[in-house]
């Protein structure tokens, strides 16, 4: 297939986008490239920069799915510039799917938030609870959804939630938790805990790609699907990294309340099988700095760069 990925060159797409050119694909990587650009030259990669904002930069000639990853991520960072946060993660993807729709193109993927249910005191969140998102990022992604669910009668709709992603990517991410737990014992030799007994789910980001790859090969798949499959506190990822690198924890108050297991069975119900674990991508990470090819920058944070570069 012809596969166009928004969002190509961010923490997922660095890693998704050389698993479609391997499996036989030809890409379109389209990216604002805030962050730079990590992907490899491929005979079958198109690499273009562009604003998911500008209709006119996105050319959709011969594409047969679309990926779309690309938003403000994280709760501070779409808080910086709320108006910019739904210019480009709601409004861009109503116009991305409407050119879908004209082109005639048969597939979409969204890459929505396991954080679009907000607060939920259920033991399982599955996906037919209700929405109630509280940040500009939640609220967004929840319109994403909405708006490319109304394609569902012409064209594949798939709707990924992804918990919160981790494992190393050449364009990695330092401020999502268990990234940003390792490398502070790491760094500092010391893991601060805010509250600790907060439960969240994980994901990590060979499974979470690797499942893009899947939904593509499984258009019978359709609807909306919860992506995570390690509920465990941050705590309990503080006590995993110490195990590999001898690290002081220390817990002080926390004033965020949100908790939740997220139920992925009707993800497991498709057949689709996760490979790795939490532990998995704290090992990679501490690999990849031991080796000298991951440190500690600026650039890996969202909230920091796009302060910096970005928002000014």
């Amino acid at each position: 297939m012809k596969v166009f990925v928004t969002g190509a060159c961010g923490y997922k797409g660095s890693v998704l986008v050389p698993k479609l050119l391997k499996a036989g694909h030809k890409v379109v990587a389209f990216d604002i490239m805030w962050f730079g650009n990590f992907l490899e030259p491929h005979p079958d990669l198109t690499v273009v920069q562009g604003d998911v904002r500008n209709p006119d930069a996105i050319d959709l000639t011969g594409v047969d799915a679309i990926i779309h990853l690309s938003s403000v991520a994280n709760d501070p960072c779409g808080d910086l510039d709320p108006k910019l946060t739904w210019e480009i993660s709601c409004l861009a993807t109503m116009q991305l799917a409407d050119r879908a729709y004209r082109h005639g193109i048969k597939r979409f993927i969204y890459a929505s938030s396991g954080s679009v249910y907000g607060v939920k005191e259920e033991e399982q969140v599955t996906e037919d609870l209700e929405l109630l998102p509280i940040s500009e990022y939640n609220k967004t992604k929840m319109c994403g959804e909405r708006i490319v669910l109304s394609y569902k009668d012409d064209m594949v709709v798939q709707i990924v939630r992804p918990a919160t992603v981790c494992g190393y990517s050449p364009r990695q991410r330092l401020d999502v938790s268990v990234n940003m737990l390792t490398m502070q014992a790491l760094t500092n030799g010391r893991i601060t805990v805010f509250g600790g007994d907060q439960t969240r789910p994980n994901i990590h980001i060979d499974d979470i790609t690797d499942l893009y790859l899947f939904l593509l090969d499984h258009p019978e798949h359709t609807g909306v699907y919860n992506a995570g499959f390690e509920n465990i506190s941050i705590l309990d990822i503080a006590n995993l990294v110490t195990k590999h690198v001898p690290a002081e924890v220390i817990v002080t108050p926390s004033n965020d309340p949100r908790s939740y297991r997220v139920n992925s069975d009707r993800l497991l119900a498709t057949g689709f099988r996760p490979k790795k674990t939490v532990e998995d991508a704290i090992k990679e990470i501490i690999g990849m700095y031991s080796q000298g090819q991951l440190k500690n920058e600026d650039r890996w944070y969202n909230l920091k760069w796009m302060e910096k570069e970005v928002v000014k």
